[in-house]
């Protein structure tokens, strides 16, 4: 289906929803009028500025730090300005900032600091903006807090063949792994001593964000030379665009988030995990998080920082990649009084404070339209669908702060399906969750 036709009829159907969706949240609204949930009043209010705005992880570190009694600032370029976290009842300023890897965005993100009297920083970046809030946490620095890594190490986490390699410094498990700069590499590669010969394959990764290419497992090498050698050639390998050729292992993956200072973990959580993710459920694993606190405890990180892992089928724990930045999982705080203080507070290794986990009466979190898609597209997973529904709980639908979930699905998300029939762009799928349209090439 061309971009046109596809999202004509994914705009009918939001339309179908948009009843409903109306009247839950007019309950919701006059709910409010009547019972407004009181935020706490903190010792000490701050003004916090959270950037990406479309995102739902920023909506709900914006609802953390409005509950803790905190004042909070939104901040998202002009593409996504009619972000439905914008009108949440959380957000106190929001503001348009220029793209993060425009000139202006350093500049901007100051100012907004200065005309806000900004107190902390907390980025809710992009694979694309984590490196540029780095450099942003420089100047922002002399006016406020900010928790993210510093540019170096963004750089260096972000990179899956450099990250791999320094945890393998520490002794923590990853997988066998070459950085590849020309296809020729894995064409010419050692598959008898490297993969056929111990029972590896291989899968290609590029270094830096591909939105589409990123699902991509096929494994290697292939059955001939030549099938081998026409997959890699198809891919735009090059010295300016490295890749990894990464072992492939069989297994259950995790994803996890934590939030740390001075390379003491104050928030984590851990999640089954998929290539696709928009479904959360804590798990409690001890070697997991072990592993986590042994990596930024050496590195004395302060920031936020998401792993992935894959514990083996022969029970071997190895982490894929990190991200150094907000993971999604953080949803599943969405009733935890105790974010805010997670992110605020200064921590060193002696801090007795615990570590916060989600509560053990949270349920888990899942984007409702991405349930019903799965439904429309798949009519027999229905009673699994709707045992997720029974036992979770919408990541962005809050009855005491209505307005996201109506404004993400009825303006956000239309706008920007309407602005690629504008621009006569093509888009694969709609990712609720972070808010965006995937385009080839996008952001």
């Amino acid at each position: 289906m061309t971009s046109v036709p596809k999202t004509a009829a994914t705009l009918a159907l939001l339309g179908l929803a948009l009843p409903l969706n109306v009247a839950v949240t007019a309950v919701g609204l006059l709910r409010g009028l009547v019972t407004a949930p009181v935020p706490e009043v903190a010792a000490e209010p701050r003004t916090i500025m959270i950037s990406g705005g479309k995102m739902t992880k920023a909506l709900a570190l914006a609802r953390s730090f409005h509950r803790a009694g905190h004042r909070v600032v939104l901040v998202e370029s002009a593409k996504y300005r009619l972000t439905g976290h914008r009108f949440s009842r959380a957000v106190d300023r929001f503001h348009v900032v220029p793209t993060p890897e425009s000139d202006g965005y350093v500049d901007a993100l100051v100012a907004v600091a200065r005309a806000e009297d900004v107190d902390v920083f907390v980025p809710v970046s992009s694979p694309v903006a984590s490196y540029h809030d780095a450099l942003a946490k420089k100047e922002l620095s002399a006016l406020c807090d900010v928790v993210h890594l510093d540019a170096d190490m963004v750089e260096t986490l972000d990179d899956k063949y450099r990250f791999t390699t320094l945890a393998a410094s520490m002794g923590l498990g990853v997988p066998d792994r070459h950085r590849i700069t020309d296809p020729q590499q894995v064409i010419d590669f050692d598959w008898a001593g490297h993969g056929t010969g111990t029972g590896r394959t291989y899968i290609l990764k590029s270094l830096a964000y591909d939105p589409v290419r990123r699902m991509d497992l096929t494994e290697l090498p292939r059955p001939t030379p030549a099938e081998t050698a026409a997959f890699v050639r198809s891919l735009p390998i090059s010295p300016d665009n490295p890749w990894i050729l990464q072992e492939f292992v069989r297994g259950q993956e995790y994803c996890t988030h934590a939030t740390v200072r001075d390379g003491v973990v104050r928030l984590h959580c851990c999640c089954p995990s998929s290539g696709f993710q928009i479904n959360y459920r804590m798990v409690d694993d001890p070697e997991i998080e072990a592993w986590v606190r042994t990596f930024v405890g050496e590195l004395r990180l302060t920031g936020q920082v998401s792993f992935d892992f894959i514990r083996s089928d022969d029970g071997r724990l190895m982490a894929i990649e990190c991200n150094p930045r907000t993971h999604s999982a953080i949803t599943m705080f969405y009733d935890h009084p105790g974010v805010a203080r997670a992110y605020l507070d200064a921590a060193d290794p002696d801090d007795d404070s615990p570590t916060v986990y989600p509560t053990p009466q949270s349920r888990p979190t899942y984007w409702l339209y991405h349930e019903i898609w799965r439904i429309l597209r798949r009519p027999s997973s229905i009673a699994e669908r709707l045992g997720v529904l029974a036992r979770g709980k919408d990541a962005i639908f809050d009855l005491t702060d209505p307005l996201p979930f109506l404004l993400v699905h009825h303006l956000q998300i239309p706008a920007l399906l309407l602005d690629t029939v504008r621009r006569g762009t093509e888009w694969v799928r709609i990712d609720f969750n972070i808010g965006k349209l995937i385009e080839p090439a996008g952001d």
